[in-house]
């Protein structure tokens, strides 16, 4: 018996999904009547899948009856009812059992389907729990839909709260995409043809795998959710990572055992290579921050940095797959809707002449979830791999398609250690990128290459140097949108402003360009640097992207360093010999870290550390004038290691001094500010949000260097250029 009742919040559905009155056979499952709850049932969602969802597991049943009277059935079999107060939950308990003692019915449970924002989980799960539990041995099952969670923190929080009021066995976290056709075929693929791929399932013979989904739709309509999320979040973090493990994990014995399916998922993930924000890429595209602005009334000056787009390279730490490179990429507004997963194996033979024979195209299989140019789902194999034994009489073979362009149970829901498992492996990339601006990109087909992202060792990076598209207005001026990098004046010194990234590259540009003309004039070139987390990015910029950088002929020196052993963590010499020197083809002589450790001692002046830092200067620097020193600035003011109220006039003409930091280690050494005055070009570094209210209080004091000692950097005879990225400049 099927029945229906409306009210004005939310939605209750009573479906008997299986009826019967007959008895009972031991141990079988229990049969009889179902009653299905969505909560939530007028939203979209409900309004887009569920209803019609439900109506056809009804109509299957009753085929043999034209549509419009099954529909009609259908629609007389649903109630309408709110459920707003715990009163109201317990209202529909009792009105649930009722109605079986009233038709005789045998119940066999209840589906409760939270078609809800997560935020009301918890709280439904208790009223369910205290109120609308069925009796005499019927089972109860709790469906609930992404996002469980934001973080790990916040998903383990929801675990527990739910754990309260519900067992584990009675919730079920729905992930659409385990329920596609293709993914629910992967692990029997596998098994089907283990006698194939067992022998090639591994780093030697596999290249890379992608697993893709692209969208074309915007996040419009969808903004109060999405922006909170992002496109990590709502199908990288879940869809893709489920696919992943799917093709990475060991095959069980069994393929129907669900804790063994699980206990080799969790494996996975127990073997998953830490993530950081240089593992991903991410972007937005144009128009996002607009619709931001408009549906959650927001000024023109908010900007949002939630990624649309994530290009992400993940590595698993077995031997099986040790370097071998899994990425995962999805994003909205991109060129067609189409998602797939791909296995790109290894091609030992090389072809002189026959380039079109199949045995020099790529090896490679392909899930097909659907969309893109073949529109259904499938299994690719490429001819040059093996013919696949076909798993069931629902595939068939297909050997003649047009060229596919990929380029350009409970096992079906995520168990609770599965969910947690899946957030602590992405919660520090999420909070490493929470303040890192996404590139911007127009959207379709006009993205053209701004997307595409290499490999480099275990990190990834955008493959073209294109600028980023700053609004006009936002700038401050107006007209249409365009790309730029922006130059202009700041603290009556030249300033070059630009997003982080493409900031970077333009300051790399800038010390090669200088590097260039003192080697050319001079033939050395004497480059001082400073600590700090600031230039990390530019260390591996040069070393990654400068191969032509005259490092034979640059002299390599320390604008400052912390007085601990240069081997230590906290030493700038370490972070700068880390992230730079060690990947550099550089004389060691033209090495020149701060004698800060003499006598098995730490900056003890009677050791002459500073005066031996500044005759080394004085020898091999020509008038003591370093081409280029790059500086950061500190949210007290200070730079290298000159800190606010320090007296530095007490330097005098020395070029190196023994200096203190309010912030532990205490003893630091440090050019003074005449040795970086007399520097050629002297560039200041200030990047992140963190540092707006700093560069906005800088742009009004006078100069004041006993105060804020940055205001002291005034080159005697050389140029000084602000290089301060947008979220510095604009907050």
């Amino acid at each position: 018996m099927w029945k229906v009742v409306w009210a004005t919040l939310l939605l209750l559905a009573t479906v008997c999904a299986q009826r019967g009155y007959a008895k009972e056979t031991k141990g079988a499952p229990k049969v009889g009547h179902v009653s299905v709850v969505i909560v939530g049932g007028t939203g979209d969602l409900a309004k887009k899948y569920l209803w019609q969802g439900f109506f056809h597991l009804y109509a299957n049943q009753l085929s043999v009856e034209r549509c419009a009277l099954v529909k009609e059935q259908f629609l007389k079999l649903a109630e309408y009812w709110q459920l707003k107060t715990s009163e109201d939950y317990q209202a529909l308990g009792k009105h649930l059992t009722e109605q079986l003692t009233q038709e005789g019915i045998v119940e066999a449970g209840r589906l409760f389907y939270l078609s809800v924002p997560a935020f009301a989980y918890a709280d439904i799960a208790e009223r369910i729990n205290n109120s609308c539990r069925p009796t005499d041995g019927a089972w109860l099952r709790v469906v609930l839909e992404k996002p469980f969670g934001h973080d790990f923190s916040s998903a383990q929080l929801l675990s527990t709260q739910l754990g309260t009021s519900l067992k584990d066995e009675e919730m079920y976290r729905i992930d659409h995409y385990l329920g596609k056709q293709v993914v629910s075929k992967i692990l029997p693929f596998r098994r089907e043809n283990s006698k194939h791929l067992d022998p090639i399932w591994n780093k030697h013979h596999i290249e890379r795998v992608e697993i893709v989904l692209k969208e074309t739709l915007d996040a419009r309509g969808r903004i109060p959710f999405y922006d909170q999320y992002g496109v990590i979040r709502d199908v990288i973090q879940n869809h893709l990572t489920e696919v992943m493990t799917l093709l990475t994990m060991g095959l069980p014995a069994n393929l129907s055992d669900v804790k063994e399916v699980l206990r080799n998922k969790l494996k996975i993930f127990s073997a998953l290579q830490h993530l950081d924000r240089n593992c991903a890429t991410i972007g937005q595209y144009q128009n996002y921050n607009l619709e931001v602005q408009e549906e959650l009334n927001k000024t023109k000056e908010y900007y949002s940095l939630t990624p649309t787009f994530a290009g992400i390279m993940v590595h698993i730490d077995i031997a099986q797959y040790e370097k071998m490179p899994i990425i995962l990429t999805s994003g909205k507004m991109l060129d067609e809707r189409l998602g797939y997963a791909r296995i790109l194996f290894k091609n030992d033979i090389f072809c002189v002449q026959s380039h079109n024979s199949v045995h020099c195209k790529p090896k490679q299989i392909v899930f097909y979830f659907g969309h893109g140019t073949l529109q259904y789902p499938a299994i690719l194999v490429s001819k040059n791999l093996f013919k696949p034994d076909l798993m069931d009489t629902e595939w068939k073979e297909i050997t003649e398609h047009k060229d596919v362009s990929v380029l350009g149970r409970k096992d079906s829901f995520i168990s609770t250690e599965n969910l947690l498992a899946s957030w602590g492996f992405w919660t520090p990339l999420l909070h490493g990128l929470a303040k890192t601006s996404p590139r911007l990109y127009p959207g379709g087909a006009d993205n053209g290459n701004m997307l595409d992202f290499k490999l480099l060792g275990r990190e990834v990076t955008f493959a073209n140097e294109a600028v980023v598209m700053i609004p006009q207005d936002h700038m401050g001026g107006s007209g249409a949108e365009s790309f730029q990098v922006m130059q202009g004046k700041y603290r009556s010194a030249e300033m070059v402003s630009a997003w982080p990234e493409e900031l970077i590259v333009r300051l790399a540009a800038d010390l090669q360009a200088s590097a260039e003309k003192a080697v050319r004039e001079g033939g050395r070139f004497h480059l001082a640097l400073s600590g700090g987390s600031s230039p990390l990015a530019l260390f591996q910029r040069l070393a990654r992207h400068h191969y032509s950088f005259p490092w034979r002929d640059t002299h390599v020196w320390m604008v400052d360093e912390r007085c601990v052993p240069l081997t230590e963590l906290d030493s700038n010499f370490r972070t700068l010999h880390d992230h730079l020197l060690q990947h550099v083809k550089m004389p060691y002589f033209n090495i020149h870290p701060m004698p800060v450790q003499m006598n098995q001692r730490l900056c003890v002046e009677e050791d002459s550390g500073a005066l031996l830092y500044e005759r080394d200067i004085n020898q091999l620097v020509n008038a003591s004038s370093f081409h280029f020193v790059l500086l950061g600035v500190g949210y007290d003011g200070h730079t290298a290691s000159l800190f606010p109220g320090s007296k530095l006039d007490a330097h005098g003409d020395s070029l190196v001094a023994l200096t203190e930091s309010p912030a532990k280690p205490h003893q630091r050494m440090s050019l003074t500010l005449r040795a970086i005055n007399q520097a050629q070009k002297v560039g200041v570094l200030v990047m992140g949000k963190s540092k707006h209210e700093l560069v906005t209080q800088l742009s009004r004091v006078k100069d004041n260097p006993n105060k804020w000692p940055i205001t002291g950097i005034r080159p005697t005879s050389g140029r000084l250029v602000w290089y301060i990225d947008y979220d510095a400049l604009l907050g």
